[in-house]
């Protein structure tokens, strides 16, 4: 069964949604992220983490990430190495210079060292209860969480507004599972991590 049909109209109308949020809710979001970080990646014994910088309408992350990096998580940015690629994650802190890459990212320079996160906060366009996601369509992540859980335990965290929930998200065999979703009303969390 063709699934893409049916994930780019989920992906099209959680995305209106996501885009209809107000100010008061991005700024209180941005700041429930903010205390969530550091306080996830203790109880996980987290000590790196990766955290994408906010295109378009995504809930702010970058109080996310001075939190984690003031708590002494070590933080990395994702790249685009190539497509069909996984992703790789380079450290960076606020005020660290920034490049510009494709699809209107930033991401730290070429000479900034890799880090391998043990807990990743995910974007994404659309979720559901059981902890699908829909991205963007190039399925980097999918990648990405695949060859780090072969090589040992990271944690998943979607990141979204709850008008981004669908009921149900058609699932691949090579589509990886959140474990949690963070939202501006909590953490749901899916009993994989």
């Amino acid at each position: 069964m063709n699934v893409a049909p049916l994930k780019a109209d989920l992906r099209r109308t959680a995305l209106v949604a996501r885009a209809a949020v107000g100010a008061p809710a991005r700024v209180d979001f941005a700041a429930r992220l903010a205390a969530l970080g550091p306080d996830l990646a203790g109880r996980l014994g987290a000590r790196t983490a990766s955290v994408f910088l906010p295109i378009r309408d995504e809930p702010d992350t970058r109080p996310l990430i001075a939190a984690l990096v003031g708590a002494g998580v070590r933080v990395g940015l994702p790249v685009v190495v190539g497509r069909g690629e996984p992703l790789i994650f380079r450290a960076w802190a606020p005020g660290e210079r920034l490049v510009a890459a494709p699809f209107g990212l930033s991401e730290p320079a070429a000479d900034a060292p890799t880090i391998e996160p043990d807990l990743l906060f995910v974007p994404l366009a659309a979720f559901d209860r059981a902890g699908q996601r829909i991205g963007y369509g190039g399925g980097f992540y999918d990648r990405t969480l695949a060859a780090l859980r072969a090589r040992g335990r990271v944690t998943a965290v979607g990141v979204a507004f709850t008008v981004q929930q669908v009921d149900f998200v058609p699932a691949l065999a090579t589509d990886e599972k959140l474990d949690m979703v963070a939202t501006e009303t909590g953490v749901v969390e899916f009993g994989t991590a």
